[in-house]
């Protein structure tokens, strides 16, 4: 019985920015892709070949007990619509955990925090936090400082790095100028880092696929360049690494417009000043940035 692989265009579109050509994309959906369920959620798939590189080794399952495993987990700011004053860039972080590197202390300290401040099981969402928007329209700034502090000391303390990657969208004169920017920075990043990335047997990438198209860049561009990858689709709630590349999303963006002096009332409100901002917060964490 013949197998039908339907391969969708945006699919299609990623893996020619990637430099492969049609019958690449066929052979390899064809004879290396597998799905999980019907949805592609939990999709799975080995590396491509790619025209001129050598991929990477497969990876053969034997014991897992000692397995290399990294945690990727992938947050947004911003939207695939045009230019917008209010929204001028795109941004996207990357936060790398090693699970050799226990953070279930720094977790537990976090979670403390948070229930001492009768915030259990709280998850926070720094921009709206910062603007005292949505949940914490009723929270006084001493409260929101606190929270965002708890996260931020967390983050600052685990053993984690990130890496953000930024678009200025006055650029983007359509969605797809977009769709290549992103698949060059993700492709460009992982390809530099491949060495490093290849010595894990697994590598679990954490996203909520809260925008459709970064979903299929993300999915396309891991399983082509990197082998053994999965993807787990997450609620915000359950990782608190996960509100860290959030929070670490919101604070490459207030580090730009610190620079074009375009913070908001209600952000120099939060931080006092930009130099307090910079000071206190963007120079400290930034030494994780890889």
């Amino acid at each position: 019985m013949k197998s039908h692989i339907i391969i969708s265009a945006d699919e299609i579109k990623i893996y020619k920015i990637l430099g492969l050509d049609k019958s690449s994309e066929i052979r390899y959906n064809v004879v290396n892709r597998w799905c999980f369920g019907t949805t592609g959620v939990d999709r799975k798939v080995r590396a491509l070949p790619r025209r001129g590189v050598t991929p990477p080794l497969f990876y053969f399952k034997g014991c897992e007990e000692n397995m290399r495993e990294l945690s990727v987990f992938i947050d947004e700011s911003g939207d695939f619509g045009l230019y917008d004053h209010k929204s001028p860039y795109y941004i996207i972080s990357f936060v790398f955990h090693d699970q050799a590197s226990s953070i279930s202390k720094n977790i537990n300290h976090l979670n403390t925090k948070l229930r001492d401040a009768d915030m259990t099981d709280y998850t926070v969402h720094s921009g709206p936090l910062i603007r005292r928007e949505a949940e914490y329209r009723n929270l006084s700034l001493l409260e929101r400082k606190r929270i965002f502090n708890f996260l931020y000391n967390f983050a600052r303390t685990s053993d984690i790095t990130y890496h953000p990657f930024i678009i200025e969208k006055k650029q983007i004169v359509s969605n797809d100028d977009l769709t290549i920017k992103i698949t060059k920075q993700l492709s460009s990043f992982l390809f530099e880092n491949l060495q490093t990335y290849s010595q894990y047997e697994r590598i679990v990438v954490y996203y909520d696929y809260g925008q459709r198209e970064l979903t299929t860049i993300l999915l396309s561009v891991f399983n082509t360049i990197l082998h053994n990858v999965e993807f787990r689709k997450v609620a915000p709630a359950d990782y608190k690494l996960f509100q860290a590349a959030d929070m670490l999303c919101t604070l490459e963006l207030l580090a730009l417009k610190c620079e074009n002096k375009a913070l908001s009332n209600s952000e120099l409100k939060f931080f006092k000043s930009a130099k307090d901002l910079y000071k206190s917060y963007i120079r400290a964490i930034r030494k994780k940035r890889i």
